[in-house]
C-alpha cells in the first residue's frame, strides 16, 4: 500500500525545477569567479603598472627600475599566481546553494513511503528507512508548520505524525500523517498503519479513530 506523502505530479515538477534553477544558480555564482578571476582581479584590484613578464622578457633585470623589477620578481602582475585569492574564496559562497538545490530537487522527486506488511518503507531524498510496525514501539508526535510567515494570513498549524523505533538497534522512521495539501492520510492508509501495528497499542487505536473521523465532529 502507498501511503500519500509525497507531492502530487504538479507540485513535483515545481520542486524539482525550483531545486534546480537554486542549484543552478549557486553553480554560477561558484564558477564565475573562477572562470573570470584574472578579469575580476583587475578590474578589482590588479596592478596596471606592472608589465607582465612577457613584456620584459629579454631585458636583464638590472637594467630594470626598481618598482616594476620588485613586482615582476613577486607576483604582482597576475594577483592570483601567488594563493588562493578573494575571488576565488568568493566563490565557495556558491557551494552549498548547489547542495542545496539538488537536495530540494531529490527530495521533492524521491520522498515516498509504502507499506508492505508490517514493514513500512520512508524514502527521502538519499536514503529509505524500513521498520516492522508489528515490532516496533510506536508513539504519537506533531511538527510545526507555519504558513505565511510575516503576513496578515500568518497561521501555525501542528501536523500529526509517527514515530516508530525498532527495539533492537534503536533505529527510527517518522512516518507523517498527513500529505501534501491534505489534512490527514486517507482512511483506508490510516487504518493500513493501525492494522500492522501490535494488537492493543494505543496508537493504533487512535488512527482509527481519525479514520473513522477525518474532520473530528464526533463529540468525545
Amino acid at each position: 500500500m502507498k501511503l500519500s506523502i509525497g507531492a502530487p505530479p504538479a507540485a513535483k515538477a515545481f520542486g524539482v525545477i525550483f531545486g534546480l534553477v537554486f542549484a543552478a544558480g549557486g553553480a554560477a555564482f561558484a564558477l564565475l569567479p573562477l572562470a573570470f578571476d584574472g578579469f575580476l582581479g583587475r578590474m578589482f584590484g590588479g596592478d596596471d603598472s606592472c608589465p607582465s613578464p612577457d613584456e620584459v622578457s629579454g631585458i636583464p633585470p638590472s637594467m630594470l627600475p626598481p618598482e616594476i623589477r620588485d613586482c615582476v620578481s613577486d607576483g604582482s602582475w597576475l594577483p592570483f599566481d601567488d594563493g588562493f585569492g578573494p575571488m576565488r574564496l568568493i566563490a565557495l559562497f556558491g557551494v552549498p546553494f548547489i547542495f542545496l538545490g539538488l537536495y530540494i530537487a531529490l527530495r521533492t522527486l524521491r520522498t515516498a513511503a509504502w507499506l508492505d506488511g508490517t514493514t513500512v518503507s520512508v524514502r527521502g531524498a538519499l536514503r529509505t528507512k524500513k521498520i516492522d510496525l508489528a515490532r516496533a514501539e510506536v508513539s504519537g508526535g506533531s511538527y510545526t508548520l507555519r504558513r505565511n510567515v510575516g503576513t496578515s494570513y500568518a497561521s501555525v498549524e501542528r501536523v500529526p505524525q509517527l514515530i516508530a523505533r525498532d527495539p533492537d538497534s534503536g533505529r527510527t522512521v517518522t512516518i507523517p500523517l498527513r500529505g501534501i495539501g491534505t489534512a490527514q492520510l486517507p482512511s483506508s492508509e490510516l487504518r493500513g498503519l493501525a492494522d500492522a501495528m501490535r494488537p492493543g497499542t494505543p496508537v493504533a487505536a487512535d488512527l482509527r479513530k481519525m479514520a473513522d473521523d477525518p474532520l473530528g465532529l464526533r463529540a468525545p
